[in-house]
């Protein structure tokens, strides 16, 4: 039987429309973007057929609502049995802290990777509602190990949100890097190793 793997990508995240139509007019338009190479793009070839990959891709990552992503999440959750490992990536991570918190699936997850997340509850970092009360005992019961994986150099999250978790989940192991900036470059080999082991 294949592993299953569900990995969730980041996103942004705004206090009111008005702050994301303001950001939308600033940012830059890549038109290759969709086409530009990322490890996470990669997790199908290079974890080979031993895995099932899921990569969804959540509802209106550029001004993402807890809600939505959720329900979206669900709909995949549906597709996998026990012992999955689920990866979030930035946002995606703090997402799958959430979402863990304040649910209780049906199945064990093997590993909880959690790739420069974002920390819970940080009023001048701006979550929104993505922001929430972390509810340990129901994230550890249902995980086997946590993982935290975060570079120094990150110019996204600052590396201290995961030192935060880190303090909250004394038993996950936090893997640090020092020029892996916020981990958008097409080759991971940790995270497939880490997988895989």
């Amino acid at each position: 039987m294949k592993k299953q793997v569900i990995f969730i990508h980041g996103g942004e995240v705004f206090q009111n429309y008005e702050d994301y139509l303001n950001q939308l007019k600033k940012w830059e338009y890549r038109p290759n973007f969709i086409l530009e190479k990322r490890w996470s793009k990669s997790l199908v070839d290079e974890l080979g057929d031993d895995y099932e990959v899921h990569r969804p891709i959540m509802p209106c990552k550029y001004n993402a609502k807890y809600l939505e992503w959720k329900i979206w999440f669900e709909k995949v959750l549906v597709r996998v049995k026990d012992k999955v490992i689920l990866i979030g990536h930035s946002l995606g991570a703090t997402f799958l802290l959430k979402y863990l918190s304040e649910n209780s699936l049906s199945l064990k997850i093997e590993k909880l990777i959690l790739v420069a997340p974002a920390f819970f509850n940080e009023k001048e970092w701006g979550l929104g509602d993505f922001n929430f009360k972390l509810n340990r005992e129901n994230i550890l019961k249902q995980t086997n190990k946590i993982y935290l994986m975060h570079s120094k150099d990150d110019p996204v999250v600052p590396f201290g949100h995961s030192q935060k978790i880190k303090d909250e989940f004394p038993e996950a192991e936090l893997m640090v890097f020092e020029d892996r900036g916020h981990f958008l470059g097409e080759d991971f080999p940790e995270i497939i190793e880490l997988i895989k082991s």
